[in-house]
């Protein structure tokens, strides 16, 4: 039995996303290669939750979810159905809401594939709100410049969890590299 990580990427985003890809170095780098799970999501909310509840139904050990923007959102309902412990990195704390303005046709940033997000995705999303949250399972992570989401949102929302606020940056997490560290170790790997 082998601790591992689930990573779960944004919205129109993909495992080749840099945090994805740094994460994976950085635990490679230590001999962990074998250690994460980042799958590339369907943007279908109910889709991609499915996927990641078959890799926490199939992983033998522990387990912890990492997820990013709306694979934070993930996470969070994740943590909570299955008592995992999660890092939060810029994360959608009101996806139904902030989602909103993205319905119709989308292009994954990797793939440049289209997929339409519809009505029903947002109503998916809203199913998927954890109605409470047990502050030691998290780590925030946030960056005061997100220009996409108001980080004050997920500084209320993890209240009482242990959170990293930088100042600056930008949606991205731009100071990643510098507490990928701090991820991994609270993920107890």
């Amino acid at each position: 039995m082998s601790a591992g990580i689930l990573y779960l990427h944004g919205f129109c985003s993909s495992p080749a996303s840099w945090k994805a890809r740094l994460l994976a170095d950085t635990l490679a780098s230590r001999g962990l290669a074998g250690r994460l799970s980042c799958p590339f999501l369907s943007p279908v909310p109910d889709e991609a939750i499915g996927q990641a509840e078959a890799i926490i139904g199939g992983h033998d050990g522990p387990l912890a979810v990492a997820g990013s923007s709306l694979g934070g959102f993930y996470a969070t309902w994740l943590a909570e159905k299955y008592g995992l412990r999660a890092v939060l990195i810029n994360p959608a704390v009101t996806a139904p809401v902030s989602l909103e303005k993205y319905l119709g046709t989308q292009t994954n940033l990797h793939t440049r594939e289209s997929f339409e997000f519809t009505a029903g995705h947002i109503a998916q999303l809203r199913a998927l709100q954890a109605a409470r949250i047990t502050p030691s399972r998290y780590l925030l992570m946030v960056e005061t410049g997100d220009e996409v989401l108001d980080y004050r949102q997920a500084v209320a929302r993890y209240a009482g969890c242990r959170q990293i606020v930088l100042p600056g940056g930008d949606h991205s997490f731009t100071r990643f590299p510098e507490y990928v560290a701090q991820l991994i170790e609270f993920c107890e790997l």
